[in-house]
């Protein structure tokens, strides 16, 4: 296959203009680091320490949704970073901490307060 960027990249400058074709591609590639810092690697530290805090934030009694979609309310808090919670009357579970969905959970309290609110 031929990839023109490639080809550009490969390509040996001649003549005078060498020396600003070099600072022509470092700054290229200076761009594209910042680029792709500010669009991809930025956003997700940001969110990983959204779901850090809110992991943190979380106590027995509060109503929550797992990653797999189950809902429940928490009923304890065990030390090696599992809990138990119910999800039916009589019915527990015990999972990680880990397994909580922040999204999902605050889309489900939302959603309540909404009901409660045009009830």
């Amino acid at each position: 296959m031929y990839y023109p960027l490639t080809a550009l990249f490969l390509m040996q400058p001649t003549g005078k203009a060498s020396a600003g074709s070099n600072y022509g591609t470092f700054l290229f590639m200076g761009a594209a680091v910042l680029i792709m810092y500010f669009f991809m690697i930025r956003p997700n530290s940001k969110k990983s320490k959204m779901q850090k805090d809110f992991n943190e934030s979380i106590q027995k009694g509060d109503r929550i949704v797992t990653i797999a979609g189950i809902h429940g309310r928490i009923t304890k808090m065990n030390e090696d970073g599992t809990m138990q919670i119910e999800i039916g009357p009589g019915n527990f579970m015990t999972i990680e901490k880990s397994a909580i969905s922040m999204d999902y959970t605050q889309a489900h309290l939302k959603r309540t307060e909404a009901k409660k609110a045009q009830a």
